[in-house]
């Protein structure tokens, strides 16, 4: 049985108005991602490859062109329908962290189920589950100012995963990390992908993080130029 196609982005362009300019991000920009897949999305700086994150991931919507999640256009919906997938269907990790710095480790996994309405109980027993997972057993009740940079994204990574969705997106998941801890970082990820049979998609310059991948996409210019499944 072929694999469902969970992604279709069909000739999408992408124009922010700066001032007087139109600038295009991405220039008919067409490709597809199964269910389980692993892909990295690389590129220079200024390849549109953020802006293809930001509408794959329903976080913008494209000035022209189709984006069809689990056969659903997303091109047309509303930001309360985009923030409901977002919720349930896509699991986000940054390079930033991203993290509340008000909330404990604990609580910062929480947080994407409280939007869910889960249960208080079960929103904890899942997040102690998911912080165990990521190793942070010890440091639950921790702050992000109190955790290194490796320990930020592995919570970041437990938070992800919270509402168990079916797609991760990295946007430079180790971009902030020293070497060790972004081994740390794609290691958890790869785990993801092969024992859970998560769709994992991360944008990164790196080749040792892109290795990572069993596929690899090169933007340029807001194209896709390169597609090493398909050559």
């Amino acid at each position: 049985m072929a694999a469902r196609i969970v992604i279709k982005v069909d000739n999408v362009w992408k124009i922010y108005q700066m001032g007087k300019v139109r600038v295009p991000a991405l220039r008919g920009l067409n490709l597809q991602v199964k269910e389980k897949e692993f892909l990295a999305i690389m590129g220079p700086s200024g390849s549109g490859k953020s802006t293809a994150m930001h509408i794959i991931g329903c976080l913008d919507i494209p000035t022209k062109g189709e984006v069809y999640l689990d056969g659903k256009n997303i091109a047309k919906m509303t930001e309360s329908e985009l923030a409901t997938i977002r919720g349930k269907k896509i699991g986000f990790v940054f390079q930033h962290f991203n993290l509340i710095p008000t909330l404990t480790a604990l609580e910062n996994v929480m947080l994407p189920m409280i939007f869910q309405n889960v249960p208080d109980e079960k929103k904890k027993s899942r997040s102690i589950a998911l912080l165990k997972r990521v190793g942070l057993t010890e440091r639950m009740n921790h702050h992000p100012s109190e955790l290194s940079g490796g320990e930020q994204q592995r919570v970041a990574i437990a938070r992800a995963l919270a509402n168990n969705p079916e797609i991760i997106l990295g946007d430079e998941p180790t971009g902030n990390l020293d070497s060790k801890n972004g081994e740390m970082v794609m290691q958890l990820l790869s785990d993801l992908h092969k024992k859970e049979k998560k769709t994992i998609i991360i944008i990164t310059h790196e080749t040792e993080v892109a290795d990572y991948a069993e596929r690899k996409l090169i933007l340029r210019d807001g194209k896709l130029i390169k597609d090493d499944h398909y050559q």
